[in-house]
């Protein structure tokens, strides 16, 4: 049996006014299975091409607060319902870490389709 999901490109933007990034996790929920769950993977030497200077450290906090908020870990969302976590992470954002546009799929496995969606949008491709 086939769900719907939707999920969002969590991206990396280390100098906003330029509008050059990197993809860096997945964002994915999927309300029938009640699953939410981000996946990240930073890149550093990609990240250092866009900005030698950027904060690497701050990036990985912050992508590791989506992370967080998808658990039933303390933390501001902990409480609110898979749904209103999704819709609050996926709000546009002009910071650094931000999530992409919202897209929707059917998927029989919310978890194999996290890793598919890391595969072919996060990770560089390996020649």
């Amino acid at each position: 049996m086939r769900d719907v999901y939707e999920y969002a490109v969590l991206r990396v933007v280390p100098r906003v006014e330029r509008g050059e990034l990197i993809n860096a996790g997945i964002l994915l929920y999927c309300q029938p299975r009640d699953y939410l769950c981000a996946r990240v993977e930073l890149d550093e030497a990609r990240l250092r091409a866009l900005d030698a200077h950027a904060d690497v450290d701050g990036v990985r906090h912050a992508l590791g607060a989506y992370r967080l908020s998808c658990t039933e870990e303390a933390g501001p969302l902990a409480k609110e319902p898979l749904g209103s976590r999704f819709r609050w992470l996926t709000a546009p954002r002009s910071t650094i870490v931000q999530a992409g546009p919202v897209h929707a799929g059917l998927t029989d496995s919310p978890e194999d389709e996290l890793e598919h969606l890391m595969a072919r949008l996060v990770r560089a491709a390996q020649d």
